[in-house]
């Protein structure tokens, strides 16, 4: 029984410690760390392979997964060989670096402030930190739609989809999906500079969120009716406008919040000063306000907590199989 409660500890830790303390800015991060490896080894995979683009990508790619699983993988045998609960301690905390619940609500929570205080353009600097997309050309609503579309979307990046692999195989499964995450936020563009170099990068994050971005849009349906928001619509509107997007795995989650606030999100945006044609996502039963950031966070929120159960009962009976 000890056995199959430490078995998820760990999960409980890293939220736990994410929803209070956030991201810790001022201390070393190992996935700013990932992110450090993939800038350094950019230049050299590209030299190594000058007239293969895609096998330089896929060179990088394998390299940054084998050391960020790696790693992680041999600290923690470590940990546990020397004691159980100094391998659980070590364990929560590689959670707590993967999970940023806290981080998107503090980071869009900036946006809102700034509004709220009519300051457009603290709001457009808070909103850059957050999102790929040109800035300086939104308005007040689509400072605060991009704010909305970032919590919505980063739900299952951020939170729900790390708390699926780490229920997977633990801290090293879970900087397995954070590294492929982040490869593909820096090298996934689809533009002439990394068309080919990280297609392999971005088709492996494709399909590393396809089951767990469809997982946590059916818990955000349950999330919109606990919040007091629209289940029935945000149910409708995912069935309709859940594949409005590039990506097969963004708009999942985007549209159950569109539908569950009752505003439209996503259409056209500029990347690079360059103008991308994109679907909208959800009907415009009424104009997008301040308030909807927070409704959001708390839609984050709670689809967060109810993946977390659903995690730690599965690795609980997976970890009681295997002892029987």
């Amino acid at each position: 029984m000890r056995t199959i409660l430490a078995a998820a500890l760990p999960l409980l830790i890293g939220f736990a410690l994410d929803c209070l303390f956030g991201d810790p800015y001022s201390l070393p991060h190992p996935v700013r760390l990932i992110g450090r490896l993939i800038a350094a080894l950019e230049a050299p995979c590209r030299k190594l392979l000058p007239r293969h683009e895609t096998a330089a990508g896929a060179l990088l790619m394998v390299t940054v997964l084998t050391l960020s699983t790696l790693v992680p993988a041999l600290l923690l045998a470590g940990c546990y060989a020397v004691s159980l609960w100094l391998g659980i301690a070590a364990e929560g905390i590689l959670c707590y670096y993967l999970l940023a619940a806290r981080c998107l609500r503090d980071e869009s929570s900036k946006v809102y402030r700034a509004i709220k205080a009519d300051d457009t353009e603290g709001a457009r600097r808070a909103v850059s930190m957050i999102v790929g997309r040109d800035t300086d050309v939104l308005d007040r609503e689509g400072i605060i739609k991009a704010a909305v579309e970032t919590v919505a979307e980063n739900t299952s990046d951020g939170v729900t989809a790390p708390l699926f692999y780490l229920m997977l195989g633990g801290a090293a499964a879970g900087f397995f999906y954070k590294a492929a995450n982040t490869m593909d936020s820096m090298i996934g563009y689809k533009n002439e500079t990394y068309l080919r170099f990280g297609k392999c990068a971005a088709k492996l994050d494709d399909i590393l969120n396809f089951l767990p971005s469809r997982l946590t849009a059916l818990l955000m349906v349950g999330a919109a009716y606990i919040t007091g928001l629209n289940g029935g619509s945000a149910w409708r509107i995912w069935r309709r406008d859940r594949f409005n997007h590039a990506s097969p795995n963004s708009a999942q989650t985007e549209a159950v919040c569109a539908g569950a606030l009752g505003v439209q999100l996503a259409g056209d945006a500029y990347y690079f000063g360059q103008l991308y044609k994109k679907k909208t996502i959800g009907d415009p039963l009424r104009p997008i306000e301040n308030e909807d950031i927070r409704r959001a966070n708390r839609l984050m929120y709670v689809t967060s907590f109810l993946m977390l159960l659903c995690c730690t009962a599965v690795r609980a009976v997976i970890w009681g199989v295997w002892l029987v």
